[in-house]
């Protein structure tokens, strides 16, 4: 397989080279590995040696069940997914504090998908708070947040993941992703009010 190859080859072709040769497997580390990392960092508090770790285990575990790996997602929906669940599995273990919920707050059947648009549109919020995720203050407001609500927020702005996407990874109805987004946004412009910004870069 060449480098060029490699480049521009799918997921979904390079699961198939994995597949077929698992030495090849090292193209989808190289691909994921800094991008799975930076979502890591962003969404639960880990030390970068921790955050190696879980990276190690999750590269292990999507190795393990490549062959079962669902055509229907998308395969970085699929290893996102992963990657979320085994930070929190890690922090869970030990016991730090981490509040997955205003899912007590939220019907998972509370909205019909036909809404998701209209409940989280809002261009101008979109455009200041995916500004703002942007600048390098961003991590200490988001600490602040609710965790769902950070995770929500840093799948969209920062890994511009789009609603199908962020449904898939957190396992969660579109509508309910719209009305976490809604209120992630409104709890981020909230907190983020008392801030002073310097978004020229």
């Amino acid at each position: 397989m060449t480098a060029a190859y490699q480049r521009i080859a799918t997921d979904e072709e390079l699961v198939r080279e994995a597949l077929a040769h698992p030495d090849r497997y090292a193209t989808l580390v190289e691909r994921y590995e800094k991008k799975l990392a930076r979502y890591i960092r962003r969404v639960v508090p880990l030390s970068e040696d921790d955050i190696k770790d879980v990276l190690q285990d999750v590269f292990i575990k999507a190795y393990q069940n490549l062959n079962d790996f669902d055509g229907s997602l998308l395969f970085s929906s699929w290893i996102y997914r992963i990657a979320h669940n085994e930070a929190i599995t890690l922090i869970r273990k030990r016991k730090h504090l981490v509040r997955f919920a205003p899912s007590s707050e939220i019907d998972d059947d509370e909205l019909d998908a036909g809404v998701v648009e209209a409940i989280a549109a809002d261009d101008d919020v979109e455009e200041e708070v995916g500004r703002r995720l942007q600048s390098e203050q961003a991590q200490h407001l988001l600490n602040e947040l609710d965790p769902l609500y950070r995770t929500v927020l840093v799948l969209r702005f920062v890994e511009q993941k789009d609603y199908h996407e962020i449904s898939d990874i957190m396992r969660k109805p579109m509508g309910t992703v719209a009305t976490l987004l809604y209120r992630a946004k409104k709890q981020f412009r909230q907190k983020a009010g008392s801030y002073q910004w310097n978004l020229s870069a």
